[in-house]
């Protein structure tokens, strides 16, 4: 089987003539430099990996998908994707690929040890963990994971797949839920990188949660917005009964509660309502291209 690694790569000289060096042990590597400032596309090619560049920076996800048309386009049967940063180990390119050369998986996660990862991280990425799972329906331990294998049958499900900020980890997986048969193996991890942080956790953290946030409500209307809508009406009516039971205490009607009330409830009844509208077109969408 022909194997393409691909390594997206922004200012990574210190660290990408070495992942480069490894990878090429295991298939023909392609980097692919974001706009990189520094080195990293020069020592990646003296390297011998082939480069794609983006002259300015379009984020990971333009990157990934121009390594998805490259692998299908030059007729490689396997992509391995990782980072460039030295945080995932090209040893364990081996394990991972083993399922999908078994013919187990068509899509293989590198599920990471959390092990000195600081608690607020790991707290962030279990909550991103257990949202994508709910997107998705895919039982997955690490959904932020950048260390992945693909096997033809999973790229060619991608081609039509559009996505275009950091959440394309979790976008993958729900995208390919169903279509394909996804697994997740555990690999080595090390934090005690050059660059350990390009962005701020937090910041890229509330992108993704944002992201997946966005597909729960597209694909399940009914939950996200009725679930929203009957908190916030329960919200109206603990309001609406604290405003009644001072009424009936003192004779006067606060203003404050009152108006809390009306429009909590008045917002959470539009939420019900929309999720159902949304829920009830969804089916429809799904039912018309069933036939």
């Amino acid at each position: 089987m022909r194997v393409l690694v691909a390594i997206p790569a922004k200012d990574e000289e210190l660290t990408i003539g070495s992942i480069v060096t490894l990878c090429k042990e295991h298939g023909d590597v392609l980097v692919i430099d974001d706009g990189s400032s520094d080195r990293t596309a020069r020592i990646a090619e003296l390297c011998g990996a082939k480069v794609l560049r983006h002259e300015t920076n379009m984020g990971k996800a333009k990157a990934l998908k121009a390594a998805f048309t490259y692998a299908l386009e030059h007729n490689y049967d396997i992509l391995v994707c990782l980072d460039a940063d030295g945080q995932h180990n090209p040893d364990d390119i081996p394990s991972l690929l083993e399922l999908v050369v078994n013919d187990e998986a068509d899509f293989v996660i590198g599920s990471r040890s959390r092990r000195g990862i600081p608690k607020y991280r790991v707290f962030g990425q279990k909550v991103l963990d257990v949202l994508t799972r709910f997107a998705s329906g895919v039982n997955i331990t690490d959904s932020q994971s950048g260390f992945r294998v693909l096997n033809r049958t999973a790229l060619k499900c991608l081609k039509n797949f559009e996505s275009n900020g950091y959440g394309i980890e979790s976008e993958m997986i729900v995208y390919l839920a169903g279509k394909i048969r996804i697994k997740e193996k555990t690999i080595n991890v090390r934090y005690d990188v050059p660059n350990k942080h390009k962005r701020n956790p937090f910041t890229h953290g509330m992108e993704v949660l944002n992201t997946i946030i966005g597909i729960i409500g597209y694909r399940r209307p009914l939950i996200s917005f009725g679930l929203t809508g009957s908190i916030l009406s329960i919200a109206g009516l603990a309001f609406g009964l604290w405003a009644f039971s001072t009424y009936y205490a003192i004779g006067k009607l606060p203003y404050g509660p009152s108006l809390a009330s009306a429009l909590l409830l008045i917002l959470g009844l539009l939420m019900i309502v929309s999720g159902l509208i949304l829920n009830s077109l969804v089916q429809i969408v799904k039912n018309s291209g069933k036939t």
